[in-house]
């Protein structure tokens, strides 16, 4: 039997969430879970264009934890205990000692930031700003609920995470062109003597 990518189902707006519930497909709970599935993408993005290893793992961990957060919000109230895997403080305290870590090595800037000193960072500037409206859209699919404040806490943590890795990514190309001028002034001064 062949398998094919479109079911159908869809077609007249709806979409069914974990809990075999059938919503429409701007319900909250699927405007929230859709807006972690672009995060997704814009965090694969980041992965497969950073060059630095410590980021790219602190990435794909930070994906792990956005399955786990999208099972969360596709489930129903009744259903979110028989999940394998939540969201808990332990991933918030994760994130934050990665936070500190980042920036006890590159500091904080102490201006506003324009993104585009470099591709990398500013990928990881758009999957920042999408954590910012998957962090707005938990908050409402929590007012209507009360099951998350959790991944509120989490994304919260995760856009200020993002903010310190686009950071050390935009500080490590300031350093390369400074390197890089030095050595090419050195280059220059040499061959004119």
């Amino acid at each position: 039997m062949e398998t094919k990518i479109y079911t159908k189902a869809g077609d007249k707006g709806q979409t069914r969430l974990l809990s075999g519930e059938t919503v429409e497909k701007d319900d909250t709970r699927v405007m929230t879970y859709g807006s972690l599935d672009e995060l997704q993408a814009h965090l694969g993005m980041v992965r497969a264009l950073v060059k630095e290893e410590r980021i790219r793992e602190v990435v794909y961990d930070i994906q792990s934890d956005i399955f786990a957060a999208a099972s969360e919000l596709a489930s129903t109230s009744e259903n979110l205990a028989a999940l394998k895997r939540r969201i808990g403080p332990e991933d918030v305290e994760r994130i934050e000692g990665e936070i500190d870590r980042f920036s006890s090595v590159f500091g904080l800037p102490s201006h506003f930031l324009v993104p585009g000193k470099s591709l990398e960072s500013s990928a990881v500037h758009v999957a920042r700003t999408v954590c910012r409206r998957c962090e707005r859209w938990i908050n409402k699919l929590n007012r209507q609920t009360g099951n998350y404040s959790v991944l509120i806490v989490y994304f919260n943590r995760l856009s200020d995470l993002l903010f310190v890795l686009a950071w050390s990514l935009e500080v490590q190309t300031i350093i390369e062109e400074i390197v890089r001028d030095l050595l090419f002034d050195e280059c220059k001064a040499g061959a004119s003597i």
